[in-house]
C-alpha cells in the first residue's frame, strides 16, 4: 500500500520545537513570518538554502522535512532513469564509460542490488 505523504512537515517540526513562524523566519534571514507561513501551507516551495537551514534548525534531513516532495521526486527520477536506460541500451556501446553510465542508471532505477560492504571481521 502506497502512503501519500504531505508535501512537507515544517509546521509539525516547528510546533514541536516551540519556535514561532517569526523565529524561523529570522533564522532564515527573512523579514517576516509570511514566507514560513507559505511554506507550511504548501503555497510556496523553499529554496535549497532554506531547506538546509531547516535541516540545521530541526536536526532532520530535508528528505524527512519535505517527505511528500521527496517521494514525488524519487518516483519521477526512477521513472526517468528507466526511460533513459532503455534508450541508451539500444545504442549498445562497449566503451567502459558507456557501460559505467548504464550501471549507474540501473542502480538509480533499482534494477541492480548494491553489494553490501565487506566486513573486516574474519
Amino acid at each position: 500500500m502506497c502512503v501519500h505523504k504531505l508535501q512537507n512537515y515544517l509546521r509539525t517540526f516547528r510546533r514541536r520545537s516551540g519556535l514561532s513562524q517569526q523565529d524561523i523566519s529570522y533564522l532564515c534571514g527573512c523579514q517576516s513570518g509570511n514566507k514560513v507561513s507559505r511554506y507550511e501551507r504548501f503555497v510556496r516551495e523553499p529554496s535549497l538554502r532554506a531547506a538546509f537551514i531547516f535541516e540545521v534548525v530541526f536536526k532532520e534531513h530535508a528528505s524527512d522535512l519535505f517527505a511528500g516532495t521527496f517521494q514525488e521526486m524519487h518516483k519521477s527520477t526512477i521513472r526517468r532513469a528507466r526511460f533513459l536506460l532503455r534508450r541508451l541500451e539500444r545504442k549498445a556501446g562497449s566503451d567502459p564509460q558507456f557501460q559505467q553510465k548504464l550501471e549507474v542508471l540501473r542502480e538509480i532505477a533499482g534494477l541492480t542490488r548494491r553489494e553490501p560492504p565487506c566486513s573486516s571481521s574474519q
